[in-house]
């Protein structure tokens, strides 16, 4: 490890350029590491004309550059660690040069483009012997925490099925490449729920089937896709499915654990976490139970949960993930729950589906 780098883990600060510097970076990366005590930002790197300096002049960092390569950065040997926010296709090349330069690494999701890829990382990251990691954020949300919380003291009951299901509106604020990916947003976006299926599941989940059927406005990202797996619980083969429907009028995230004794239901968007009882024989009384059950835990949490919306200081989970990262990155061990092995374990997740996904219409896909 490098001289600069022994006298960061001596002040316990981690120095980190932000790469990228779209909403993600604007919104989440950047504030949340301003706020953790572990965390000095340095500065930011865009490929755009003045995005770098205008951004370094909103947060007061103390360097910015424009550029694509992360050689073509002056300052760089003063910082430690590079977080990525740049698009998709250019996450291999930058960890690749960043690992290179002897730099930790924590980029967004999706991890990369493909399985050899992904793989790759792997490789040069031990031999760098350096941190990688990657923003799968959610599993840290506080709705997600009280779901684990549920699983692990096992009020729950056995687990038997998982499901995952995402409604998205084609109008809502899209990255202007994500119809550029294979099976279009879904690339983007699938990890998040990908990794929540990972995290809840008793076990390893198996691959069995996915499906698609197009769009019908003309998008390269299909109007629905399911994929299907499967899991061991209490000795049986159990179902967990992800289903996704990209041009639905409103958009929302849910992930569902069905359990012998309840059902937990974990609102993605609005940071809310529903837990309601075995309804039995599904009587008047006990769907009037579920109904105030349901009623009373929403907007309980809207409270906070919806406080924190109005605010813009929901980060769902981010501050966590940039934590692990930091403390990992000093202390030179893998982070929990957010590694590069955990990364290209999602990636192959993704993988999957792309290769091996059924078009229902008969479109060609690209």
């Amino acid at each position: 490890m490098s001289g600069n780098l022994k006298s960061d883990q001596h002040t316990g600060q981690l120095r980190v350029a932000s790469i990228g510097l779209g909403w993600v970076a604007q919104n989440r990366h950047i504030p949340v590491m301003m706020g953790l005590n572990n965390i000095t930002v340095v500065g930011g790197i865009d490929r755009r004309p003045r995005r770098a300096e205008d951004v370094a002049r909103r947060f007061k960092l103390a360097r910015h550059a424009q550029a694509e390569r992360l050689s073509d950065v002056r300052w760089l040997d003063e910082v430690d660690a590079i977080a990525v926010a740049t698009a998709p296709f250019s996450h291999h090349a930058l960890i690749s040069e960043a690992l290179a330069l002897g730099k930790h690494v924590l980029t967004e999701k999706p991890f990369t483009m493909s399985r050899e890829e992904s793989d790759s990382l792997i490789a040069m990251q031990d031999a760098a012997d350096r941190v990688l990691a990657v923003v799968h954020n959610f599993q840290f949300a506080r709705s997600t925490r009280r779901l684990l919380a549920e699983i692990d003291n096992g009020r729950l009951g056995e687990i038997r099925a998982i499901n995952a299901v995402q409604f998205g509106n084609p109008s809502r604020r899209l990255p202007d490449w994500n119809d550029e990916l294979p099976l279009g947003l879904f690339y983007d976006e699938s990890p998040h729920l990908l990794y929540l299926m990972r995290r809840v599941a008793p076990g390893p989940l198996e691959f069995l089937q996915a499906t698609s059927q197009p769009s019908t406005i003309g998008l390269n990202t299909p109007a629905r896709i399911d994929a299907h797996y499967r899991f061991r619980s209490g000795g049986t083969n159990c179902p967990a499915t992800l289903s996704c429907n990209f041009e639905s009028p409103v958009s929302e995230w849910f992930l569902m654990v069905f359990g012998s004794r309840r059902l937990g239901i974990v609102d993605v968007f609005r940071d809310i976490y529903v837990s309601l009882p075995n309804d039995g024989a599904h009587t008047t009384a006990t769907v009037l139970r579920t109904s105030l059950t349901a009623t009373f835990q929403h907007w309980a949490q809207h409270l906070t949960s919806g406080w924190g919306h109005l605010r813009k200081t929901l980060v769902y989970g981010n501050d966590e993930v940039f934590r692990r990262f930091a403390a990992a990155a000093l202390s030179r061990q893998q982070p929990e729950g957010i590694s590069a092995q955990d990364a290209r374990d999602v990636q192959h997740m993704q993988a999957d589906i792309v290769e091996h996904c059924v078009d229902l219409g008969g479109k060609e896909r690209r």
